[in-house]
């Protein structure tokens, strides 16, 4: 009978538990799970800084159009309309400028040259154009007038703004509420009567007006009685109606078409 040796069996053993050994590591996953789940989450952070630069989405500039006041010039009133982006004026307009005569060839000269210097400026820090300067100066003012209330209208804003942060922080969880529509000031071409010149401006919210004026209307005599009385009936007739389907004033005919017809083009340049 064949005896096992010791050495032989103690070298058997060892190789069995070497063979276990690899057999182990073979079997073992190549990623651990705990690093798995550590790179997962660092990707999915990763992924969601590149969706939102900064931590956060970049804000929109803010647009308005803002009208300075009406400025009698001596060869008629000059008004001015900017278009507002992020605190800069983004357009200028002049939406009544001297007419009639020689005037028409200096209005056509002189208002793209103050538009754009307007622009080119942001403020009304601009040079008058020469041949015009009475409508330039009447220009300046009325820019300057609608800058300011500009100004004003951006710190409402902003103040209106850092409230409503406020309010939100201090409800989390609550639902939030859909932005109220944009307002908008649209004016209406001059519309000449016998009586003199009318022309409308409005404020929208969307396609509904809000506020109807009269930047120009009838003056001297008869016509400030006339004008007193009309207008405010044809302001509050252009809200309550939406549109220029409103009833003349009796006993100021001409200043009642002349609003209508003002009031309409108004409307049409807002597109409702």
């Amino acid at each position: 009978m064949k005896t096992n040796h010791p050495i032989r069996r103690f070298v058997l053993a060892s190789a069995a538990t070497v063979s276990g050994i690899v057999l182990l590591l073979a079997l073992k996953p190549a990623t651990d799970p705990a690093a798995a789940s550590a790179q997962a989450g660092a990707a999915s952070q990763q992924s969601a800084g590149q969706g939102s630069p900064q931590g956060g989405t970049a804000q929109q500039s803010a647009a308005g159009t803002v009208l300075g006041d009406v400025v009698r010039t001596e060869y008629g009133p000059v008004q001015v309309q900017l278009t507002m982006s992020g605190g800069r004026i983004a357009k200028a307009d002049a939406v009544q400028a001297p007419a009639g005569g020689t005037s028409d060839q200096k209005t056509e000269l002189a208002v793209p040259k103050l538009n754009q210097e307007a622009v080119a400026a942001g403020s009304a820090d601009i040079d008058s154009v020469s041949g015009a300067t009475y409508t330039s100066e009447g220009y300046k003012k009325s820019l300057q007038s609608a800058l300011d209330k500009a100004k004003a209208a951006g710190g409402a804003a902003g103040s209106a703004g850092s409230s409503g942060s406020a309010g939100s922080s201090g409800s989390s969880g609550a639902a939030s509420t859909a932005p109220a529509a944009q307002a908008r000031v649209v004016t209406g071409t001059v519309s000449d009567t016998q009586y003199g010149p009318v022309q409308v401006r409005l404020t929208l919210s969307g396609k509904k007006i809000t506020k109807a004026e009269a930047v120009q209307a009838p003056k001297g005599g008869t016509s400030d009685q006339k004008t007193a009385l009309a207008v405010p009936k044809l302001n509050q007739q252009a809200v309550a109606a939406g549109s220029a389907d409103i009833d003349s004033v009796s006993g100021a005919t001409y200043t009642s078409e002349g609003y209508k017809k003002s009031l309409q083009s108004a409307l049409d340049k807002a597109g409702v």
